[in-house]
């Protein structure tokens, strides 16, 4: 990641860039990495039930998620719990975490700190029509800061 100058960011509701994302889900950036100087990246992810994300790290990012609306079953350092609308919960850099979206839609506001997974994000993002693979979505986590496990590890 080269940082940049930080540069003031007023998005309003709804607006940012727009991504489809593994899996379905809708990324919606509010403050990309570039903009924070590397700071923090931050965006919205708009997902339909049955959404999950595999059992994952990310070694060099804490993760922050924020429930804006629906319900979701975290899974976080061997524990299971469920969360609704305003919850918060944090995976820092390391600990093994994935949920899946158990209401008909969640919309989950996402900061990462610092702001060096963006490039995943979007090499990992398609159109909606196009599927990435298990091995893909693992290549890419390897080469940039998300790490997949199986579960139970």
């Amino acid at each position: 990641m080269v940082a940049s100058k930080v540069v003031p960011i007023v998005r309003a509701s709804g607006a940012g860039e727009r991504l489809w994302f593994y899996g379905g889900g809708l990324h919606i950036w509010k403050a990309t990495s570039s903009e924070t100087g590397g700071a923090f990246l931050l965006f919205e992810d708009v997902m339909s039930r049955g959404k999950t994300t595999p059992l994952h790290t990310h070694p060099q990012v804490d993760e922050t998620l924020y429930l804006l609306e629906g319900e979701i079953l975290l899974h976080m350092d061997g524990e299971d719990q469920r969360l609704g609308s305003g919850a918060v919960a944090m995976a820092p850099r390391g600990v093994p975490h994935a949920f899946l979206v158990t209401s008909e839609m969640a919309r989950i506001l996402f900061l990462e700190t610092p702001g060096s997974s963006e490039a995943f994000y979007r090499g990992a993002s398609e159109p909606a029509t196009n599927k990435l693979t298990s091995q893909r979505m693992s290549q890419l986590g390897q080469r940039w800061t998300a790490r997949f496990l199986p579960r139970g590890g």
